[in-house]
């Protein structure tokens, strides 16, 4: 179904048919994908995959820590979106907060021992779904295509200009 206007605003490039199809297409898959990775997650963890993210990216760094800002821009929500979710994860025992000593409103969020151990039982069932969910469907060409198109797309997203409104700048 074509959604624009009659030729009131021609100075809008709208989206043809074609295109149409690929961002509900790309819509469809994406909310899919996102909702079966949850799913899995939920059951065999206990956790979202926002929660299971964010222990991947602290387990992947130094010392298995990370300042709170730089986990929120690593992971690409807010910083009040995080700090609720480090919360959830500090109630579990998986994550801790330490206080920074070169900065007295700065924090670390650090990735437990409690916390790595689920991460290794968990990320077996994980890699699994994501590999069922995706590239068990594509063909070696198909995988190349998808991840240079989503490196464009990521890229043309990432603004590099100061003050720019980014989700872990809120």
């Amino acid at each position: 179904m074509n959604t624009a206007p009659d030729s009131a605003d021609a100075r809008h490039r709208w989206l043809t048919d074609g295109e149409q199809r690929v961002w509900r297409a790309y819509m469809h898959a994406t909310t899919l994908l996102e909702d079966h990775l949850d799913r899995q997650l939920q059951r065999d963890a206990g956790m979202p995959h926002i929660y299971y993210g964010l222990l991947v990216g602290l387990a992947e760094a130094p010392r298995r820590r990370l300042r709170m800002t730089e986990l929120a821009m690593k992971s690409k929500i807010t910083r009040s979106r995080l700090s609720h979710a480090v919360a959830r994860l500090e109630k579990n025992g998986w994550v801790r907060r330490e206080d920074c000593p070169s900065d007295k409103r700065g924090q670390f969020a650090v990735l437990t021992d409690e916390g790595l151990a689920v991460l290794k039982r968990t990320a077996p069932g994980h890699v699994d779904a994501v590999r069922q969910a995706m590239f068990d469907r594509l063909s070696q060409e198909q995988q190349k295509a998808l991840g240079e198109i989503m490196e464009i797309v990521a890229e043309g997203l990432q603004p590099n200009e100061a003050g720019a409104d980014l989700p872990w700048l809120r």
